[in-house]
């Protein structure tokens, strides 16, 4: 039996012999140091009472006392025939040693004396007393039913629990069998072991067969079917567990019963229940308990009842440090955010000690209450004690940091850390993602896979973000294909983040293939909505938007915003108008994005008298509603109304912002109001508004349209940056318009530089050169077009019949809209 460690054992078992012997001489010595056993040895050897040698064995206080024992139980020749005292050996050299060599001696040599289980379980219970439970128990389990020893009571609790946790399923069944054949599944703590081992593999059905069946329960059944339920998410199952014991068991529930139902509640968020199951705690006074009164601080909380919550904290007749962290987390969950902070400077005047969870909750809240001075005061006391070096105040920490934008400090702490766990990754690369550090944030992405760690869902919806904002589409490419080998890919939230990165990066095929392969809510088609309306393609924003309906789906803010900027890209005048009705029965037509949505649709369908409509019904007006009706009225050419707009503005409460005078610019430049252009351009200098290249453009357009040429050229060469093409084009458009040839080559030189291949400059400076009469340099541009291959993109017209919109290309139809699908019915 056990012959692969027989020689192992034999080997310790002379150790053993050699170390009794000194054992031996030493206690025939009268040093005090060896009183413990010269007195108990003495009194043994006086009475011959085997009792008092297994009291001696199993009161020992240390390794070196139980040794002694160990001797004097041999000298007095009462092993290895004496099973109980071998035993209590075993189990106080599994207290005091970590060597399991000795351990074992002592079982082989007990054993042939050994008729029944007691020894095999001791042997079980040993070793999970020393932190080595491992596979040898079932190594020990397999030779005790070899040997012919039958488990009893004690083995199949011992056997079943390593069964759970080694996850040996089919040696579980296998266990549970020999159980139900040995007539052992009328025992109430076997059976409570098996409904805890069925629960831990998600076995509802077996964990709720074995409670049913068992003829016997106790106050520990309940409890583990309780915790059973709760563990795998069956939470009302867990709550009618619960009631069914209060109502018909003859055990009621305790504070275990209590702390596991409690979390229950605290999910579904139901304080209803929280407060039947508080009224009970009160009644059979369950409530001094400070760990009750915890779980009740904690699921009032949860349930959004912070004054309950606050009532029994108050009400605590003992409170201990999770006390005060759980009501100051209390406050944060709820975003009593000043409470929680005047919680945490309580619990310091009352000399509380403040630990990591405490530091970790609190934080969060200071960033909230934007006391960033204080967060670092709070960093201080963290150095000062030490509490630095911990794994969740460091996380906490740099969380703080990058949500204040520092995110140097934040970088700091993370490369001190000792020990880092996911989320510190995870909240790094939010840090650099949340602070437009794009590129450090995909480089740290790629580090973490190089320590040897895991990415999760939350490093990916961090990092394809920032993949997304600077179109790095090859670092995106890779993490999908992570993703796919690693099976993220079906989290929904990664694979809304995957589809968004496509859709920013221009690939909307490739978002629309993740789109068709993966689970899909509102913000699924919201991406895809918003993406196609950017691009020539806005038909497919119509068509989700209907889908949605389809699929049962709900619209929000940014479908709604999606669908009608789509609406405005092709004129299609029915269907925004469809979409508006849908938006007033839904009553989203209230909401400011919205409306400011059916403003830029309106305006550029040329139904300025709708948009003012619906402008004069929004209550708070917010800088784009004016912008979008002053760039709407300049755009049609009804520039007094824009400037006076852009008056009225400010006279609302409304600041204006750098898109406000790009918006009044551009109106002064097409109505020649040069002097109020000028000063408007310096109304903004004065307001602090530092000027855009496109608020430069406008300038050189004012100027350049009325004729101030120099003007327009000193403003140029004055810019504290380079011109980029809104500028050199809107300076060759003004010398068109004025004949001026030699200018005009001079800022097509500049533009064609920097941008060769649009074909409208190219068009722009060919027209200039015809009609000064200068036919062979319009030819020259014409050839240098077809030299570089540019070609001029051909006149579309669209034009709506029924419920489709079509395109019209020079020699061709092209039909962009398909039949909506019903956006009346949709409503």
């Amino acid at each position: 039996m056990f012959n692969h460690a027989r020689i192992s054992r034999i080997a310790s078992s002379h150790l053993l012999l050699t170390t009794i012997k000194s054992l031996q001489t030493l206690t025939t010595q009268s040093s005090p140091k060896f009183s413990f056993s010269i007195l108990q040895s003495q009194q043994c050897t006086q009475q011959k009472n085997p009792q008092d040698f297994l009291s001696l064995c199993s009161t020992t206080k240390s390794l070196f006392q139980t040794q002694q024992a160990h001797a004097i139980s041999i000298t007095h020749g009462l092993l290895p025939i004496s099973i109980s005292i071998s035993a209590a050996l075993i189990l106080r050299y599994a207290a005091f040693s970590s060597d399991p060599r000795i351990i074992w001696t002592l079982f082989d040599q007990s054993l042939p004396f050994s008729r029944s289980a007691f020894l095999y379980n001791t042997l079980i219970r040993a070793q999970v007393i020393m932190g080595v439970a491992d596979y040898s128990g079932f190594e020990i389990y397999n030779g005790m039913l070899r040997s012919g020893v039958k488990p009893d009571d004690h083995t199949f609790p011992f056997v079943i629990k390593l069964c759970s946790d080694f996850m040996e399923v089919k040696k579980g069944l296998e266990v549970h069998g020999l159980v139900v054949k040995s007539g052992f599944d009328y025992d109430v703590f076997v059976n409570n072991t098996l409904i805890l081992f069925y629960g831990n593999f998600g076995d509802l059905v077996g964990a709720r067969k074995v409670f049913e069946e068992m003829p016997e329960r106790d106050l520990i059944s309940w409890n583990s079917i309780i915790r059973v339920f709760s563990d795998n998410g069956c939470y009302f199952e867990a709550i009618g567990m619960f009631r069914k014991m209060g109502l018909w068991s003859e055990f009621k529930p305790n504070e275990v019963s209590v702390m596991s139902v409690l979390p229950v509640c605290a999910v579904l968020e139901d304080g209803m229940v929280v407060s039947e199951i508080h009224c009970y705690v009160i009644k059979v006074g369950l409530d001094c308990q400070v760990t009750v009164g915890n779980a009740f601080v904690d699921a009032y909380g949860k349930c959004l009842n912070v004054e309950s919550s606050r009532r029994v904290f108050d009400e605590m007749v003992e409170r201990n440090e999770v006390s005060w962290n759980t009501m100051i987390g209390t406050f944060a969950h709820n975003v009593f955010n000043n409470h929680a902070l005047e919680s945490f400077r309580f619990m310091i005047n009352e000399g509380w000690k403040v630990n990591s969870t405490t530091v970790s909750s609190l934080l969060p809240v200071l960033v909230e209450l934007g006391e960033f001075s204080r967060g670092r005061e709070v960093h201080g006391f963290c150095l000062r004690t030490g509490l630095e070096c911990d794994v969740f105040v460091a996380n906490a920490l740099i969380d703080m940091y990058a949500k204040s934008g520092r995110s140097a400090q934040a970088s700091a702490i993370f490369h001190k850390m000792g020990i880092r766990n996911v989320v510190s990754w995870n909240t790094m690369v939010a840090n650099f993602a949340q602070n437009k550090l794009e590129l450090e944030a995909i480089g740290l992405f790629a580090e973490m896979q190089s320590c040897g760690e895991t990415p999760t869902s939350v490093t990916l919806t961090n990092v394809l973000p920032a993949c997304a904002r600077i179109g790095c589409l090859r670092s995106g490419k890779e993490i999908h294909a992570s993703s796919v080998r690693n099976g993220s890919v079906t989290d929904l939230f990664v694979s809304n983040a995957i589809t968004d990165m496509y859709a920013k990066c221009g690939c909307l095929n490739l978002a629309q293939n993740v789109f068709d392969m993966s689970l899909r809510d509102e913000v699924s088609y919201n991406i895809l909505i918003v993406g196609y309306s950017q691009t020539s393609y806005c038909s497919k924003s119509l068509v989700l938007f209907s889908e949605m309906v389809t699929t049962g789906l709900k619209h929000d803010t940014v479908s709604f915003v999606g669908v009608l900027s789509a609406c405005a890209t092709i004129s299609a005048i029915k269907q925004g108008k469809e979409i508006h009705s849908f938006a007033v029965r839904r009553l989203f037509h209230e909401h400011l994005f919205v409306s400011n949505s059916l403003l830029d649709f309106y305006t550029k369908c040329g139904r300025i008298d709708l948009s003012q409509k619906i402008f004069d019904r929004i209550e708070n007006r917010d800088v784009a509603s004016w912008n979008t009706m002053i760039l709407g009225y300049g755009m049609l050419g009804d520039l007094h109304t824009a400037v006076d707009m852009f008056e009225a503005m400010r006279e609302d409460g409304v600041e204006h912002d750098s898109v406000s005078y790009i918006a009044v610019l551009s109106a002064c430049s097409h109505g020649g109001l040069v002097d109020r252009g000028k000063k408007y351009f310096n109304d903004m200098l004065a307001h602090n508004i530092e000027p855009s290249q496109m608020h430069y453009a406008c300038m050189v357009d004012l100027l350049g349209r009325s004729g101030l040429m120099e003007e327009a050229i000193n403003l140029i060469t004055g810019l504290p940056y380079k011109p980029d093409a809104n500028i050199w084009a809107a300076l060759l458009g003004a010398c068109r318009l004025h004949g001026n040839v030699d200018l005009g080559s001079w800022a097509a030189e500049h533009l064609l530089e920097l941008q060769p291949e649009h074909p409208g400059y190219y068009a722009l400076l060919s027209n200039m050169y015809a009609e000064a009469g200068r036919w062979g340099e319009a030819d020259r541009i014409r050839e240098l077009m077809k030299l570089r291959g540019v070609k001029k993109n051909p006149g579309c017209s669209w034009v709506q019949i029924q419920d489709k919109v079509h395109a019209f290309i020079v020699g061709q139809r092209l039909e962009r809209l398909d039949p909506c699908l019903s956006l009346e019915s949709v409503g």
